[in-house]
C-alpha cells in the first residue's frame, strides 16, 4: 500500500506534525506514550474506538524518513514515511506500508482498510498543517448516525 499527499508547509512542520503527538492527535490519534524516536516502542491509542497499537521506531532520519512497524503481536507491517521538500513551503508526505498477513482476500481487505485511513490521515494533516483546521476525519470514519 502507498499513498502520498502534497502539504503546503514547511518540510520541518509536516515531519515533525508526525513525530510530535502533541500535532498528531489534532488529526490523527488521540493519545500517545510519546514522541516518535529511533530504538523506541510507543503506544498510540484512539479512545473513541478503544484501541490502540504498538509502534516500533527503527530508524529516524530528521525531515526525510521514518521507519516504523506497528499493530498487534503476530499482525505488525512495516510502514515508511518519507518526506520530500519540493519547494521551501511546500512537503511531498509519502506514506508505505508492507507485511499484511492471511489468505489472499484477507490482504486484499487490509490493504484496502490501510489505504482508506492513511489517506485520511494525509488529508487530516494537510488540513490541519496548512488552515488548522482539525477535520476529525480519522474519529468520523467509522461513526454510525443514531436513529
Amino acid at each position: 500500500m502507498e499513498t502520498e499527499m502534497l502539504i503546503r508547509r514547511p518540510v520541518a512542520d509536516v515531519f515533525n506534525a508526525v513525530v510530535d503527538p502533541a500535532v498528531t492527535t489534532r488529526f490523527w490519534f488521540t493519545k500517545s506514550s510519546g514522541p516518535l524516536a529511533a530504538g523506541k516502542t510507543v503506544r498510540w491509542t484512539w479512545e473513541m474506538y478503544g484501541v490502540g497499537a504498538d509502534v516500533i521506531v527503527h530508524e529516524i532520519v530528521p525531515q526525510r524518513r521514518i521507519v516504523m512497524e506497528w499493530g498487534d503481536p503476530g499482525e505488525m507491517t512495516h510502514v515508511e514515511w518519507t518526506f520530500t521538500s519540493v519547494a521551501s513551503d511546500q512537503t511531498v508526505l509519502n506514506v508505505k506500508e508492507t507485511g499484511h498477513r492471511g489468505t489472499d482476500d484477507e490482504v486484499v481487505a487490509k490493504v484496502l482498510d490501510s489505504l482508506g485511513g492513511f489517506s485520511l490521515v494525509l488529508a487530516g494533516a494537510k488540513v490541519f498543517l496548512e488552515h488548522g483546521i482539525e477535520a476529525r476525519l480519522i474519529h468520523d470514519r467509522f461513526t454510525r448516525p443514531q436513529n
